[in-house]
């Protein structure tokens, strides 16, 4: 019972998260170049071959800039709602397009991705749950309020990347213009380190082990301070911030929170095997 996950870039700039077991693995969301997933992944030891779908959130270009690369060089076939493609002046091999509907249950090898509605500007935003091997990966981002989708989901999951795009003081205190701030606070918007909180205080799973912190702004927020609100409130799950700049290190997601905790990163040379064999 284990899956492995990682963040191989998460802000503004670009998006894209992995979630697999030791045969086949699923990216959300392909905000960075081709080349990027590419040197993220080897850094990782991971092998691009074992992917096996791309799946899109919404059309923002931190979301979609390298699938449509990404998805032709490796035959990736691309899960992407009609009204998302259409808005996103994506060009993708036909046979290679897949639409979603709500809650429709895909199947990729022995992963099941569940995809459900979310509140954001986009025109018909979704976020995801991975399942295998018994252990749920929830993947929430761009999220403007916790709906009772977002709280369902998010209830379900033994590791998430959650959304903490900003802290409210920092925002309001900043040099954006009005109408981006509102934007930014809207229900249609992102989440603050507060709403965020509230989220995983009052509804994270009893086996949540891992707390990926996403999607973080540059200007709006601080790794350090977001990580220390969470940590305080955290018991046994650990918390990590995802960076903008680089991949996460690879975490292994067990449903055993004490194991988990005495081993933080599956990592070296078994790891490099099991991984890659």
């Amino acid at each position: 019972m284990s899956l492995f996950i990682t963040s191989l870039n998460s802000g503004s700039n670009g998006n894209c998260y992995y979630v697999g077991n030791a045969n086949e693995a699923v990216l959300v969301d392909v905000g960075i170049s081709c080349k990027e997933v590419e040197l993220r992944m080897a850094r990782l030891s991971l092998s691009l071959y074992k992917v096996k779908a791309i799946f899109i959130s919404h059309e923002h270009g931190d979301h979609i800039k390298g699938v449509q690369t990404l998805s032709k060089k490796y035959n990736l076939p691309v899960y992407i709602t009609s009204a998302t493609l259409n808005n996103s002046h994506l060009v993708l091999e036909n046979v290679l397009t897949k639409s979603f509907k709500p809650y429709e249950k895909i199947i990729v090898g022995n992963l099941v991705v569940t995809p459900f509605p979310k509140r954001h500007d986009a025109s018909d935003p979704f976020s995801f749950i991975v399942e295998g091997n018994g252990i749920k990966i929830g993947v929430l981002t761009d999220i403007g309020s916790a709906c009772e989708h977002v709280i369902d989901n998010f209830k379900q999951c033994h590791a998430a990347f959650l959304e903490a795009n900003y802290d409210e003081h920092l925002l309001e205190k900043g040099s954006y213009p009005y109408h981006l701030k509102s934007r930014i606070r809207s229900d249609k918007g992102h989440l603050s380190n507060r709403q965020a909180l509230e989220l995983f205080v009052n509804h994270k799973h009893q086996l949540m082990s891992h707390l990926i912190l996403s999607h973080l702004s540059k200007d709006n927020n601080c790794p350090m301070l977001v990580k220390d609100i969470f940590t305080q409130h955290a018991q046994n799950t650990q918390v990590f911030v995802a960076s903008r700049l680089k991949e996460t290190d690879i975490f292994h997601v067990t449903g055993n929170i004490l194991a988990e905790k005495r081993r933080t990163v599956f990592r070296g040379v078994q790891t490099t095997l099991f991984l890659n064999d």
